[in-house]
Order: structure tokens, then sequence, then C-alpha cells
């Protein structure tokens, strides 16, 4: 699973948890997209979540 090159966030674990009580593992992906970005030399093609895409903390190119 690839993490964000700008927050690192990546996938989450955890259970699932059923009404008898039971637990199963269970993965959450995070929403991370391979986006071209605008850097100092040019373009590169990098993974970063949508809601650093949203809040501007990175250029498209």
């Amino acid at each position: 699973m690839a993490k964000c090159a700008i927050c690192e966030k990546g996938a989450h674990f955890g259970n699932n948890v059923s009404h008898s009580n039971r637990k199963t593992p269970k993965m959450w992906k995070s929403n991370v997209k391979s986006v071209r970005v605008k850097t100092e030399g040019g373009s590169k093609k990098m993974y970063v979540c949508t809601s650093c895409l949203k809040s501007g903390k990175v250029e498209r190119a």
C-alpha cells in the first residue's frame, strides 16, 4: 500500500467487531493517488493523498 509523500498517511489497521463481539482483522486504506507534481527541478510523479491535494499543500504539474 502506498503512503502519501507529504503527510506520510498510509493504511490503518484494527478490528471489525460484530454484534456477538467477534473480532476479525480490518484494514482501512487511505485515498492516495499517483499525481504529477511541480518541483524545483521540473515535474515528478508522487503518491499524494487527496486531503493534501485539496488543501493546496501540493501543486499539480
